[in-house]
């Protein structure tokens, strides 16, 4: 599934950078070498990025 579709950035890309990058989407976004276009898709990619961390932090969390 896309998270962003003016960048075309899946859910899972985005997760997987989550885990690799700090900050928020924006600054997740900016390392995937993209940058927020229409803004539509941020809050539920802070969303995913805030869900992967947490799942980091505790497994139980993803389960």
């Amino acid at each position: 599934m896309y998270t962003c579709i003016c960048n075309a950035i899946r859910e899972c890309d985005l997760r997987k950078a989550a885990r690799q990058y700090d900050g928020n989407a924006e600054t997740v976004y900016a390392k995937l070498g993209k940058r927020p276009q229409c803004g539509n898709c941020l809050d539920e990619a802070d969303d995913v990025i805030r869900e992967e961390r947490e799942a980091l932090i505790d497994p139980a969390f993803a389960a």
